[in-house]
């Protein structure tokens, strides 16, 4: 029951989060506030998995909440998908492809600046094993 709730609480917070993202105002037809919490949320999750791999600091719990919920509630994938097809049935082809093709390299990019990142971080704090 704890694993449940860790996830719910962080799912929670995440989707509030999300929410929050969604109503900055954006201009042009181009999804920013998507692309933007699904860059954010693949910076944190590539940070949170380096630093578990590298430290004893994040119980199992820590990591549920976070990861799978927080992280989780944040992203969204299925949002994504649905802006990119409308994009497409609308005519803007180019815009769709270019948010489809951007989000892609640009989050898997995020994962990796986010492990990096937490290298860096936990070697000057001295915590990595």
């Amino acid at each position: 029951m704890g694993a449940v709730l860790c996830v719910g609480v962080g799912g929670f917070v995440g989707a509030v989060l999300r929410y929050g993202m969604g109503l900055v105002p954006f201009a042009g037809a181009f999804p920013w506030a998507t692309f933007a919490v699904n860059l954010l949320g693949a910076v944190a999750i590539g940070a949170l998995a380096e630093a578990a791999g590298r430290t004893e600091g994040l119980s199992p719990e820590a990591l549920l909440f976070l990861k799978t919920g927080v992280c989780g509630g944040f992203t969204t994938f299925s949002t994504f998908s649905l802006e990119t097809v409308e994009l497409l049935e609308g005519g803007q082809l180019t815009l769709g492809a270019t948010y489809a093709g951007a989000s892609l390299v640009c989050c898997l990019v995020g994962v990796l600046l986010g492990k990096a990142l937490a290298r860096t971080v936990l070697g000057v704090l001295g915590l990595a094993e």
